[in-house]
């Protein structure tokens, strides 16, 4: 099925599209799930989670166009995400890392791009749920540090703060992966 004619046959209920749905988008919705808890069981959960709501929400969604379904139930699932961080208090738990420098070096991009996609993935989800949650949120949704700190409920300077430093990791993170690999 379309795009279109799945989101409508979903909207009325039709059990054989949801199940279309879900075979077709598990997987990238489960990459987005993990990407912000970093830890599979987890985002199983969430990813079963995600697609109730996106079952039991279908009369909230609005068709613009090709992609547009993909793109609404892509933000269900990281409005579920955040909700689970959020409810369990991940964001303000900190995890101790030794002191960062008040600069780093930003890997070159040919660097990074000799990285394997699963190899950078890891390096996300292995953050500290806190950094990992504003770095998900600033790069790969596009907000910006006034918008992550109302939907976490927190200061603009934390969000800044933890970006730099979830960059930072990163970086040495990049580093170490060429100085073994490269």
């Amino acid at each position: 099925m379309e795009e279109l004619e799945l989101s409508e046959q979903c909207r009325l209920g039709n059990n054989q599209a949801r199940k279309e749905l879900y075979e077709q988008y598990a997987g990238r919705m489960l990459g987005i799930c993990l990407r912000y808890t970093g830890d599979r069981d987890t985002a199983q959960d969430l990813l079963h989670d995600g697609f109730l709501k996106i079952f039991d929400s279908f009369d909230k969604f609005t068709w613009r166009g090709e992609g547009s379904l993909r793109a609404w139930m892509e933000r269900v699932m990281v409005n579920t995400a955040l909700q689970y961080l959020r409810k369990n208090d991940v964001i303000n738990q900190s995890a101790p890392l030794e002191e960062l420098p008040e600069e780093y070096e930003e890997p070159d991009a040919s660097d990074v791009e000799a990285i394997p996609q699963k190899v950078l993935m890891r390096f996300i989800e292995e953050l500290p749920a806190g950094y990992r949650t504003v770095f998900n949120l600033y790069t790969f949704e596009d907000k910006s540090h006034k918008e992550i700190a109302q939907e976490l409920g927190i200061n603009e300077k934390s969000s800044a703060s933890q970006l730099f430093r979830a960059k930072s990791v990163l970086a040495k993170r990049v580093k170490e992966w060429i100085m073994h690999n490269g």
